[in-house]
């Protein structure tokens, strides 16, 4: 997965998750910069009340980012299937198959866990249509 396909992701979520209605209540309160780095290729988050705000291509040691997901990019297209195998269902699997890596503030992760993984769950390819 290049770059430009993982940001052009990234931004699809963002429009997607301004029509989520539950998802917007659940990030009322999340205001804050995520850093996912998916290959060594680092993307900035930028969230505000819920919304993406901005998706910024790093690397940057100047943006401040509150916590980060490192992932290898065959890991996350798994996550990505419709239906993800075992271990690939959840950011927490990432870890715990040691393909994974959470940093950061984990307190604000924890405190807005369900928004962060309904958003990353946004990315998941439709099934196709029999």
């Amino acid at each position: 997965m290049d770059v430009a396909n993982l940001r052009a992701r990234f931004e699809d979520m963002g429009d997607q998750l301004s029509r989520r209605p539950h998802l917007l209540r659940l990030g009322a309160l999340f205001s804050e910069t995520v850093l996912i780095e998916v290959d060594g290729n680092e993307f900035y988050l930028t969230f505000h009340r819920g919304l993406l705000e901005k998706v910024t291509e790093g690397p940057s040691r100047q943006t401040p980012w509150r916590f980060a997901l490192r992932v290898d990019s065959a890991s996350l297209e798994k996550f990505w299937e419709p239906i993800p195998e075992a271990f690939y269902h959840d950011i927490f699997g990432f870890v715990k198959t040691g393909r994974g890596r959470i940093d950061g503030d984990i307190l604000a992760l924890v405190k807005n866990l369900r928004y962060f993984k309904e958003f990353m769950a946004l990315g998941r390819k439709k099934e196709a249509v029999q």
